[in-house]
């Protein structure tokens, strides 16, 4: 038996940025921050934080580009998943990312009077999606996508 499942509550690093593969799947990277805080021997307070490639496919992607922004708290579960590929100077690259398959967003709903959530007494209720399993051919190496 093997289990390959990621789980982490963490911030966006950026705004979503949808992109449209070929055959006309949706896909959106996101870099997703995630901080540890501790103290050290002389009881300072440290942080850590570790930004992790997130990778959000078809409807999750629609939903991550319509109502993810940077600096959004969000949960996300998924699964570790390294790819390999040649760069155009035949180096091989390595990438190791989080394929989501369930997000839930966190935090205060933002409202369209520019407060960012800040007076919005209403907490987002937990958009709970998740996305089908991912089919082995449509993550083919005919993509050769380095995101």
């Amino acid at each position: 038996m093997t289990l390959n499942k990621v789980m982490i509550i963490g911030n966006a690093g950026k705004d979503p940025e949808i992109r449209h593969l070929d055959n006309g799947v949706s896909v959106v990277s996101l870099p997703v921050a995630t901080t540890e805080r501790y103290k050290d021997r002389n009881g300072e307070i440290k942080e850590q934080t570790e930004w992790h490639n997130v990778v959000f496919w078809r409807q999750l992607a629609e939903f991550t580009e319509k109502y993810v922004r940077k600096g959004s708290q969000m949960f996300i579960e998924g699964r570790l998943r390294t790819r390999n590929w040649e760069d155009q100077s035949g180096n091989k690259k390595y990438v190791t990312e989080i394929v989501a398959d369930n997000i839930r967003l966190l935090g205060k709903r933002p409202d369209n009077n520019n407060n960012n959530g800040t007076n919005n007494s209403v907490t987002h209720q937990a958009a709970d999606i998740k996305t089908e399993e991912i089919i082995s051919d449509e993550l083919s190496q005919d993509d050769d996508l380095p995101f």
